[in-house]
């Protein structure tokens, strides 16, 4: 059970705000917008930025997913790991991937699995997540095979996701598949 009870999952107030998420959701609203939804302001800031997170930036989306599934495995964010797994999928990545995330260290050394880009995000993801602080080195492969844009998309997209990972653990969100609220 969450924390604090989700609001009702046919909220319609404010309307605005409410519609919005609806429509970047496609109709729904999950048990994190739910959560959101008990501070309005929060809830719209999230939006926005998730939404250009997710939908505006110039990063791969298979670099995207991967990232934030390495950090819902780091955060022991599973419904973090639940929503986006199918989207690391659906951007092209394959099973065994996700399966090796659940020892990112091992992941991030792995070039039968994850081509160079692909490890150095994870290195990447694994420093910021556990440490904040990247090593020198890290940051170095990282730079050699993202253009600067991208790097800088793919580091507000881990500093993003340990926000959103930090937030589900928290308030204890659970599984859109889990039983009824």
């Amino acid at each position: 059970m969450p924390r604090i009870p989700y609001v009702p999952a046919d909220i319609a107030e404010p309307q605005p705000l409410v519609q919005a998420i609806r429509q970047r959701r496609g109709g729904g609203l999950l048990r994190l917008d739910r959560m959101l939804l008990h501070s309005p302001e929060f809830a719209a800031g999230w939006n926005s930025l998730l939404g250009a997170v997710r939908q505006r930036l110039q990063l791969d989306p298979l670099l995207r997913e991967l990232a934030i599934c390495a950090i819902a495995r780091l955060n022991r964010a599973a419904y973090e790991f639940e929503q986006h797994a199918p989207e690391f999928l659906a951007a092209g990545g394959t099973q065994a991937q996700l399966d090796a995330l659940d020892d990112v260290d091992a992941a991030c050394c792995d070039p039968s699995l994850f081509d160079p880009a692909q490890s150095a995000a994870l290195a990447l993801t694994r420093d910021m997540t556990l440490g904040v602080e990247v090593a020198d080195q890290v940051f170095a492969a990282a730079a050699a095979c993202l253009p600067r844009r991208q790097l800088v998309e793919l580091i507000g997209v881990v500093a993003a996701y340990n926000m959103v990972s930090r937030f589900l653990v928290a308030l204890g969100v659970h599984s859109e598949h889990a039983d009824p609220d």
